[in-house]
């Protein structure tokens, strides 16, 4: 299923199978959902020891509340220290939950980076008199930053000046009472988003009347329609995540063509709502070598606008094409059986 008829911007709210769920539905396609789980929530800061060097990797296994974790990048750090650090990310089954001491505070129009200063706004937002109120609203906090810096999102482009004074003022405010925290054990100090604060922060405003159910119905469907009668296939194995392109009936060349770009485009998608990441492999539809370049560009157009971090690899001698994404959220079919 792909979503409600109705055109605009619609959430939907609910329990699935028990869970608390969002879903976000834009001209009647199902672009996202997501699901609260047992396992730590990205985001989530803690106060956490260290234990156990990895070596060879230059990594550090750390200790909190929630069970273990594992920093990379901690060269220089000895074991029994507390350091900061936040949920980047969902463990894969049997390991540690992933963390960074990179901390980000991060509400819907702003995002507070200690230990980077500066003052950025999104590149997305092109009209200069928006930028140029926008620097003046951030401008007000220089001198109060204590070698902070503040990201100004892309969602600030269309707000109040005064929600994003606001904005940046919370942001700051979480930053320093965690970093001037000075207790000496284990500690939750902030919790990740819920789904509801997730759906605020992250998605367009719209209206709150979407069925949750058709939500989920579309997000675990193993395969999505594509124009033309085709479709694509999108299934995760134990050792990556395999996508199958589909041209139907047609299997001229200029079929496998249009059914490839499309697939690419709907790719980040249908990544997204199944929560899969790690090594994926597309077997596209037949088409001629000389069509690749193009299809790469396409790919490359679809994720540049995704959130989630997704390296393009390329081609493999079996003409297979591989990319490696990052396992920013839960993986649908592992939750929900």
């Amino acid at each position: 299923m792909g979503g409600s008829a109705l055109k605009g911007v619609i959430h939907a709210y609910g329990q699935v199978q028990g869970r608390e769920a969002a879903g976000l539905i834009i001209d009647g396609k199902v672009e996202d959902f997501v699901f609260d789980t047992d396992a730590p929530r990205p985001g989530a800061i803690y106060r956490a020891k260290t234990v156990r060097p990895v070596k060879g990797q230059g990594g550090m296994f750390v200790e909190t509340p929630d069970g273990s974790a594992f920093l990379r990048n901690a060269k220089g750090l000895s074991v029994g220290r507390h350091i900061l650090v936040q949920v980047s990310g969902y463990a894969e089954a049997g390991k540690a939950t992933p963390v960074t001491d990179r901390l980000l505070f991060k509400n819907k129009y702003a995002i507070v980076t200690p230990g980077k200063p500066g003052i950025n706004i999104a590149r997305s937002i092109k009209d200069e008199d928006r930028r140029v109120a926008l620097r003046e609203v951030a401008d007000v906090f220089s001198g109060h930053l204590r070698g902070c810096g503040v990201i100004l999102r892309s969602s600030a482009a269309t707000a109040e000046l005064g929600d994003v004074q606001g904005a940046i003022e919370s942001a700051l405010d979480a930053a320093f009472v965690v970093l001037e925290d000075t207790g000496g054990s284990t500690e939750k100090l902030i919790e990740g988003p819920d789904v509801y604060e997730f759906a605020y922060r992250e998605w367009p405003t719209g209206t709150t009347d979407g069925d949750i159910e058709e939500c989920f119905e579309s997000a675990i469907a193993p395969s999505s329609a594509l124009p033309g009668g085709g479709k694509v296939t999108v299934q995760s194995t134990s050792a990556l995540v395999a996508v199958d392109v589909d041209t139907g009936g047609d299997t001229s060349p200029a079929a496998g063509l249009k059914a490839n770009i499309a697939a690419a485009k709907d790719l980040p998608r249908l990544l997204r709502l199944k929560g899969l990441g790690g090594q994926v492999v597309i077997d596209f539809a037949p088409m001629p070598k000389k069509n690749r370049r193009g299809l790469e560009q396409a790919l490359q157009s679809a994720f540049r606008s995704d959130s989630i971090e997704t390296a393009l690899i390329g081609w493999t001698k079996m003409g297979l094409f591989e990319m490696s994404r990052k396992k920013a959220r839960p993986a649908l079919h592992e939750v929900f059986k």
